[in-house]
């Protein structure tokens, strides 16, 4: 390997004084063992002594609750393994700890500041919510939904909930009332939290209207929280005021619970249906984060991290779980280009943030203005910058290095929705290379199989998980008998994760992830299901049928949604703006697609189904190797060689 493609080097003196260096002398102290303070090592060992090494990450950093004796049930069985499955937690309680003066939230919107709180004022305000929600009937398994933005109340909210031992799911403020619905309606919340609107681009978006729309759907809401997040909009409706909460007495005593038991529910995509509702368990969030953000990140006590993202992402999820590490976290909701391109790091030069994160769409994007933030902005107390959502790309390294900051570990992560963690990471002992991402995750069994399910080192295959890990879904709601859950991750390669993922391992064990192995739309880090396109799109009188796939293109995904008209309709620019307008009020502006094409056909299968991932392979020139399973593989033909799919 060329020195030049190495973008950052670790300081020779730091590496002994790293979490994940002090946490190699734990085992070996613990284990009588000689681990040298090298990634691969220490990684080896993780995913060939996995009991042990859970073990060891729950006493290293110091989880709050009774362990109990066993440390993973049924072992060999995946899926079915359980982790800790006599151990008494409570998630709340384990990210409150040590209330302090300490800064644990700031806030920021477009215009500036909005709130600071404190480790014992979040405290105080979690409790106080928990004493309300108690006060209205939530106990242990009810659900609170949040359709928020990226604000202190939203992380308020979950803590009160999950104090009780309730249920936390969300939506960010940008997602229309259809798109909402789909995804709370399946989980039958008793609580909805609601902002009356949220600014974006300087421009207030009023939301008291799919509030309402909402609710007439939950059938089981017994209580309506409005937060004002946009000011006193216009509220007709009896709803409860968000600040009644603070006037409730506290709980006392955070409800236990087991490490299995339900925490949230994150919903998947939508590319077959509605969104599967995903549940993820106290234990294995807590633990993974906690592993992630002490041994890969080396995050410590009072070091400030900021990642850019919404209620709606599960990088929110990832974020707030980093106050278990007693650090403070920083939010920001809105524009990030806001009047000033460099608005988020002049953000990071201003509050002295150390851990700065993004997605790779943001780099490309902040790229394209032209700015050079490096000239101008002092940031010398940013050390690692994250970016995850979709691949960065070689040029991305080589804009943060040239542009952004010299000395900077760049922190390529990729995991997702389906763990609310991550595979592959980063580490500090090991050089970062440019276009790759350092590492496997601690404890992450992480291949790359051929079709046949062999192990490909420096070739291109699918991502999988070999060995049961924490933050395994331990269900699907409203799946029974696991049915859904097998097929999402279990029905290629039996008794092995298969995660959907195009990557390679490198011969030093770096990875390279090239996009999605499945036909879900992944434009810019954001999963966009299909189906919940399809479902708006096709309501239009003009629209006969349509079908979206993503394009690779410049370093990123970009959505193509083709569509059949009806007879006597064109694509004219009125019919654009209706679909643009239906895809934005009903699902969000992410959901809209970068080219709009006609097609006179769609292909199917023979039991009816359109064919996605022969369009996509059509389009990007692959052969097709299914077509005696097409109905009319002469509807192909009319998605090849598209001179506009050539074009910006």
């Amino acid at each position: 390997m060329e020195s030049s493609q190495i973008i950052w080097q670790p300081p020779a003196n730091g590496i002994e004084k790293t979490e994940l260096a002090k946490f190699i002398d734990f085992v070996n102290k613990k284990e009588a063992l000689k681990l040298e303070v090298n990634y691969s090592e220490i990684w080896n060992w993780s995913v060939t002594s996995s009991s042990r090494f859970w073990d060891l990450i729950w006493d290293f950093t110091k989880i709050i609750g009774e362990k109990g004796s066993r440390i993973i049930e049924g072992e060999n069985n995946f899926p079915g393994a359980k982790f800790f499955p006599d151990s008494k937690i409570n998630y709340a309680e384990n990210i409150l700890r040590n209330p302090s003066d300490q800064i644990a939230i700031e806030e920021f919107g477009e215009t500036g500041i909005q709130k600071k709180l404190s480790r014992k004022e979040l405290k105080d305000k979690a409790l106080r919510m928990a004493g309300w929600l108690r006060s209205k009937g939530v106990k242990k398994g009810d659900r609170v939904c949040a359709y928020m933005p990226n604000c202190s109340e939203t992380i308020i909210t979950m803590l009160a909930t999950t104090s009780l031992g309730g249920i936390f799911s969300s939506c960010s403020s940008d997602f229309g009332a259809a798109g909402v619905i789909d995804r709370f309606e399946q989980i039958e919340p008793k609580i909805l939290v609601a902002a009356n609107g949220y600014f974006y681009n300087g421009k207030l978006i009023e939301r008291m209207s799919e509030i309402k729309t909402i609710c007439k759907s939950l059938s089981t809401v017994e209580e309506v929280l409005i937060f004002e997040y946009a000011g006193d909009v216009t509220n007709s409706e009896p709803f409860t005021n968000f600040d009644n909460v603070y006037l409730s007495s506290p709980l006392e005593k955070f409800v236990p619970s087991n490490f299995n038991d339900p925490l949230y529910i994150v919903f998947s995509s939508g590319t077959t249906g509605k969104p599967k509702c995903i549940v993820h368990c106290i234990g294995g969030v807590l633990m993974q984060h906690a592993k992630e953000h002490r041994l890969h990140l080396n995050i410590k006590e009072k070091e400030k991290v900021f990642y850019f993202t919404t209620c709606g992402w599960m990088m929110w999820n990832w974020l707030v779980g980093s106050l278990f590490c007693e650090s403070s976290i920083v939010l920001y909701e809105g524009n990030p280009f806001h009047n000033d391109p460099s608005k988020l790091l002049k953000l990071a030069e201003t509050l002295k943030i150390n851990i700065f994160g993004t997605s790779a769409k943001y780099i490309d994007a902040l790229s394209k203005t032209g700015v050079k933030p490096k000239a101008h902005l002092n940031l010398e107390s940013v050390h690692t910058l994250c970016s995850t959502g979709s691949p960065l790309s070689p040029e991305g390294y080589d804009f943060i290095r040239d542009n952004i900051k010299t000395d900077l570990q760049i922190a390529s992560i990729s995991g997702g929705t389906d763990l609310l963690s991550c595979f592959v990471l980063s580490n500090p002992f090991d050089p970062v290379v440019r276009g790759e991402i350092q590492c496997r995750g601690l404890g992450m069994d992480v291949d790359i199989f051929d079709n046949a399910g062999n192990s490909l080192i420096d070739r291109e295959g699918e991502l999988v998980c070999k060995k049961p890990f924490p933050s395994m879904p331990i269900k699907f709601w409203n799946d029974p008998e696991n049915e859904k859950y097998k097929s999402a991750y279990f029905n290629i390669f039996e008794g092995v994760w298969r995660h959907g993922d195009w990557a390679k391992i490198t011969e030093r064990g770096t990875i390279v992830i090239f996009g999605r192995s499945d036909t879900t739309l992944n434009p810019g880090g954001v999963r966009i299901g299909t189906a919940e396109i399809y479902r708006q799109v096709e309501q239009l009188e003009e629209i006969n049928e349509s079908i979206a796939i993503g394009q690779n293109w410049k370093g990123d995904t970009r959505v193509i949604l083709f569509l059949k008209l009806q007879p006597g309709f064109k694509l004219d620019l009125e019919t654009k703006d209706k679909i643009i307008q239906k895809i934005k009020t009903n699902l969000s502006p992410r959901h809209i697609p970068a080219k709009m094409i006609t097609v006179d056909d769609i292909p199917r299968t023979r039991s009816g189904k359109i064919t996605e991932l022969a369009v996509r392979d059509i389009v990007h020139n692959k052969e097709i190797k299914n077509k005696e399973a097409l109905a009319n593989p002469e509807a192909l033909n009319y998605f090849k060689n598209l001179a506009e799919l050539q074009q910006d």
